[in-house]
């Protein structure tokens, strides 16, 4: 020893993510890196005068988590109407006029995570449905996973969306095949709506709720969630050049715990001038706290609303099976460009086409290229065909995928997710155990606020692909993994996906010293322990950031 420890933890049980050294009671932290990790009998060497002390007392200690895809940004806002598990029309109808009761004043009427299955025949929603409850007050509710919005009759008028304009840079208006008039329901707002210019048009038109205030309020508020959960570094997978000013302010009033890794959005149309801006940003941004540099792109949407692109018909949909938003070749060449340039490109693919389209894009970049350690993602791999698992390990594809989303009561049977695939495609559901055996590096997160942002739900899911209530079935079981996968996933899978692995992932001497102390040891109890469990303290770079009241 050279120095006394900064922190010392003992009385552990470590499951460091290190197969060097697998198991461990104690470690010892200065400067904020690891710098010893063995058996409590050893630990005291290490002790100093101002060494602080976390007695462990037998708890599991891991690698801090690794968000790879958390929208910290979107997400909850409390100025909305909260619709989260609001099943019914008539519900969301109670919610909306319980809200106004409380609010007489507002000049709009927001809601989030609306569900798509609250409306009833499957249809999709319209503005008829919210006119009763909103009267001219204009209202925009957007959907649980923010792909989709849902405007009333006033809302559609102060947005200036007409039969003859559906192109909006927020989204696109569906319309009424018997009428050619908007329905109030739009698509493509995660693509448009939460790009630059969509915000842009937004705040413009006076939406509340793409003010930068607000949007402050929702990144600290999540900011403070996910060091609570222990989630030491979040991915934020979709952002603009204006939003790096959020981290920023976030960072000088001291909500920055977490360290953060954002990605800045590629939509369709950016120019080779705004690719040179990406590249400067991520020069700027480069520390182990606040960095920037992959691009998200899209290839297709969602399976919900039946936007997702599918190699089959959706079911009962005649020939539907969704589009891809390029065409193969264009985004192949694309790709191979942005490869070319050094971009990792995190690209979100649901249907078993739109992840071929990119397995392809990758596969022809590489044969441009030349193979690189490229580190490209499939974000979702939520309907992938079998003969596509294999390619994630040989094309070096990271499968960045979400484990609640597979839950029985959110994808399942009855729900618009397995309805619209049709049962003869349920093997192909997030096929999480496929792609690990075939070596895929999994990378796992929370989607927030798409899903709940807890990585014990998240492990609980991957792991029994049963309801988080408990009662009722796995749904396709044979896709599950056990424990220490899925935490692989949420620490040295998802280090792995981001370049991050020389400095976190694992409790290993030289690491960041980031990590969690949880309330029960999830690789021991019975599976339908882990949702609920803690983090009793949560550490990063050494410093004790959050314990658990």
């Amino acid at each position: 020893m050279t120095h006394p420890a900064d922190l010392l933890l003992t009385g552990a049980r470590i499951h460091t993510v290190d197969p060097d050294l697998p198991e461990a009671q104690a470690l010892a932290v200065h400067d904020g890196r690891i710098v010893w990790i063995g058996p409590d009998r050893e630990a005291e060497a290490w002790a100093g005068p101002d060494t602080e002390r976390i007695d462990a007392a037998g708890r599991l200690v891991l690698p801090g988590f690794i968000d790879a895809h958390n929208h910290v940004r979107l997400g909850s806002d409390d100025a909305c109407v909260q619709l989260a598990g609001v099943r019914t029309l008539e519900g969301i109808h109670e919610r909306i006029l319980a809200w106004r009761e409380a609010n007489p004043d507002a000049e709009w009427i927001e809601a989030e995570a609306f569900d798509y299955s609250a409306i009833p025949g499957g249809r999709m929603p319209c503005a008829a449905d919210l006119d009763p409850v909103t009267g001219d007050t204009p209202a925009i509710v957007l959907s649980y996973d923010v792909h989709t919005a849902w405007l009333n009759t006033a809302a559609m008028r102060r947005l200036e969306v007409t039969r003859d304009r559906t192109d909006l840079p927020f989204g696109t208006a569906a319309l009424d095949p018997g009428t050619g008039e908007p329905t109030g329901f739009v698509k493509d707002f995660a693509v448009k709506g939460l790009s630059r210019e969509g915000h842009r048009a937004l705040r413009h038109l006076g939406v509340p709720w793409a003010s930068p205030d607000r949007q402050y309020g929702r990144l600290a508020k999540s900011l403070d969630d996910a060091i609570g959960f222990g989630i030491t570094t979040v991915v934020e997978p979709q952002n603009s050049l204006d939003d790096l000013a959020l981290y920023e302010r976030a960072r000088a009033e001291g909500r920055l715990r977490s360290r953060i890794v954002a990605a800045l959005f590629h939509p369709r149309g950016t120019t080779p001038e705004e690719l040179d801006d990406f590249e400067a940003a991520a020069r700027a941004y480069p520390g182990d706290r606040l960095r920037v540099g992959p691009l998200k792109l899209y290839i297709d949407d969602v399976v919900e609303p039946r936007t997702a692109a599918l190699l089959e018909p959706y079911t009962g949909c005649g020939a539907h099976r969704g589009e891809t938003f390029y065409p193969a070749e264009e985004f192949a060449e694309l790709l191979a460009g942005l490869d070319a340039r050094g971009f990792q490109c995190f690209v979100h693919a649901t249907g078993d086409r739109g992840i071929r389209t990119v397995l392809d894009a990758v596969e022809h970049a590489r044969a441009v290229n030349g193979p690189r350690d490229a580190r490209h993602q499939v974000v979702h791999v939520e309907c992938l065909d079998p003969a596509d698992v294999p390619r994630f390990q040989e094309l070096g594809v990271v499968a960045c995928m979400q484990p609640r989303h597979c839950a029985p009561e959110i994808a399942g049977p009855g729900k618009d997710w397995a309805e619209n695939v049709g049962e003869g495609r349920w093997h192909k559901a997030w096929p999480m155990r496929s792609l690990h055996e075939a070596g895929a590096v999994l990378a796992f997160s929370s989607d927030w606020n798409v899903a709940e942002m807890d990585p014990m739900v998240g492990i609980y899911t991957a792991v029994t692909r049963r309801p988080l209530s408990g009662d009722g079935p796995a749904w396709q079981p044979a896709e599950t993994v056990d424990v220490a996968t899925a935490v692989h996933g949420y620490t040295m899978g998802s280090a792995h996906a981001n370049f991050l692995e020389q400095d976190r992932g694992s409790l290993t001497v030289g690491k960041l010293a980031d990590f969690v102390v949880l309330s029960r040891d999830i690789l021991a109890v019975p599976a339908d322990e882990i949702p609920g469990t803690v983090a009793e303290a949560v550490v990063v770079a050494g410093e004790i950031v959050h314990r658990a009241r």
